[in-house]
């Protein structure tokens, strides 16, 4: 038998050498490298997952909750209904009761249309809407542009007299909108009263349990305001555009979509269009939003900049709350250095080389006063002192003050430089011998405005010769009126003195105000 061999004891064959334990060294290198890279993925997912778990967790409960916010206001809607309905039928059965009530009564009313204070115009607005006379009404509001800000406040309280307002209202702006039906005699804009009827009616129109979020307008309204509004649209196509449209009428037709609650979604581009192109309304921040367009307030704002319109800029600024992204005072310098520029090319033009100054100046007053009153209306005098525009503002009215307060007085062109002496009358040169001579001239024939001309001459008395032009010495008066001395009258003349009438040549003496004052009588 062979010996046996101690299994602890190895033999030269079995022993491992270095390039052996060399691979297996790099291969446990190498596992250890994939196992921890492995487990950074795995912990990678599962942080992965538990973001996105929690993601879709908030999700779910923010949906949840904004479905149960739905749930309940469609049950407060639906739940509100009966009331709004029996507040509306109230309401109708009221305004019907006082429209026949006025109606059987013989209203005393002022056909001038003439009222004393917001009381009696109150009460000449509620009679009409009682009535539902929206023609009449029409006149009124429209006569009373002086007196807008106390439409305001009572046409509302008005119009919830009205049976059915949507309709009184359409029928009573429907006289220029949404076309002008007065043709070539249109005359003037009247926008400015569809803007007033149709804020008016707002607050009427709205569900006086759940509020804004439901108008009061019956579907065959609504669709009636959707078919005016298409109207519209089709007219603006006819007049040139966007482009060529007044601002007015672009603010009716958007107080119109908000009023009667007929945005369309597909056309937000469109009236954002509208919106910059009238930019500088005032109400137009307050518009854009209710048409929906202030996700796209942005991109608005950074247009009107680029398009050099600032001042609008700021006030869609603060309208959205955007001040941070679009500070105001930057915008509002940058206002007044393009308004500086515009300034200065007028006074560059050589075609209103006369009225280049006065434009120019009047450019720069208007830039002035609007950042002014910006300012204040902001309160940005902190950031932006209004002292130096308005320094800047007076020196620009400055010259336009003094010229209305200097009054020029005009000289006397008549009156005689050389002696002091009265010049002759403007109808003097017409007469034949309205000159000067260095002769003695003959008495000449005078008419009388008061009389009829004498038929000859009267015979000239005796005198010296009469005194020339630069003479200082005031003569004496040679045809003093004496009643011994003069004549019989002549047959057909009126038994009167003749005139003491100096002869023209002597007009450097002191009988030329004689002449004057009974040549006038």
């Amino acid at each position: 038998m062979g010996s046996i061999h101690d299994p602890g004891e190895l033999t030269e064959l079995e022993q491992p050498s270095f390039d052996e334990f060399q691979r297996q060294t790099s291969l446990m290198t190498s596992c250890t490298l994939l196992w921890k890279e492995l487990s950074d993925h795995i912990n990678s997912l599962e942080q992965n997952l538990l973001k996105q778990s929690e993601t879709l967790k908030r999700k779910i409960e923010t949906l949840d909750s904004e479905t149960k916010a739905s749930l309940d206001s469609l049950k407060k809607r639906e739940l509100s209904i009966v009331d709004s309905v029996k507040i509306a039928l109230n309401r109708v059965e009221f305004n019907t009761k006082a429209a026949m009530r006025t109606l059987s009564e013989d209203v005393e009313e002022n056909p001038d249309g003439e009222v004393d204070d917001g009381d009696d115009l109150l009460q000449h607005l509620k009679s009409w809407c009682l009535k539902m006379e929206a023609k009449e009404f029409w006149n009124f509001v429209t006569g009373k542009k002086k007196e807008i800000d106390v439409l305001r406040e009572k046409i509302p309280a008005a119009l919830l007299e009205c049976i059915d307002p949507a309709r009184f209202v359409m029928e009573a702006i429907s006289e220029v909108f949404p076309v002008d039906k007065r043709g070539n005699e249109g005359g003037s804009d009247l926008a400015w009263a569809c803007v007033l009827i149709l804020e008016s009616l707002i607050p009427v129109v709205v569900d006086p349990v759940i509020g804004k979020s439901r108008m009061l307008v019956t579907p065959s309204m609504k669709e009636q305001a959707k078919e005016i509004a298409e109207t519209w649209k089709k007219s603006l196509e006819e007049r040139g555009g966007i482009e060529n449209v007044k601002t007015p009428d672009v603010h009716t037709f958007l107080q119109h979509l908000v009023t009667f609650g007929i945005v369309k979604k597909e056309d937000l581009e469109f009236y954002r269009k509208l919106v910059v192109a009238s930019a500088w309304r005032k109400q137009m921040p307050k518009l854009a939003v209710s048409l929906g367009l202030g996700d796209q307030m942005p991109d608005m704002i950074e247009e009107l900049i680029s398009k050099g319109q600032q001042l609008d800029a700021v006030h869609f600024t603060y309208e959205v709350g955007l001040v941070d992204k679009f500070p105001p005072v930057p915008l509002l310098k940058a206002f007044l250095r393009d308004a500086k520029k515009a300034a200065s090319s007028i006074l560059d033009d050589p075609i209103n080389t006369g009225r280049a100054a006065q434009l120019a100046a009047r450019k720069e007053q208007s830039a002035l006063r609007a950042v002014i009153k910006c300012i204040e209306e902001y309160k940005l005098e902190a950031e932006f002192p209004p002292e130096n525009l308005k320094k800047r503002l007076e020196q620009l009215e400055k010259p336009k003050t003094e010229k209305r307060k200097t009054v020029v007085v005009p000289a006397n062109k008549r009156t005689r430089v050389s002696n002091g002496g009265p010049m002759p009358p403007a109808k003097a040169g017409r007469l034949t011998n309205a000159y000067v001579s260095s002769f003695p001239a003959p008495p000449p024939f005078v008419r009388s405005p008061s009389h009829t001309q004498y038929l000859t001459p009267v015979p000239g008395y005796p005198s010296p010769p009469p005194a020339m032009y630069g003479s200082r010495s005031p003569p004496t008066n040679p045809y003093a009126y004496s009643p011994e001395a003069a004549p019989p009258p002549l047959a057909g003349s009126y038994p009167v003195a003749p005139m003491n009438y100096p002869a023209y040549g002597g007009y450097g003496n002191g009988l030329a105000p004689a002449y004057q004052q009974a040549y006038y009588r």
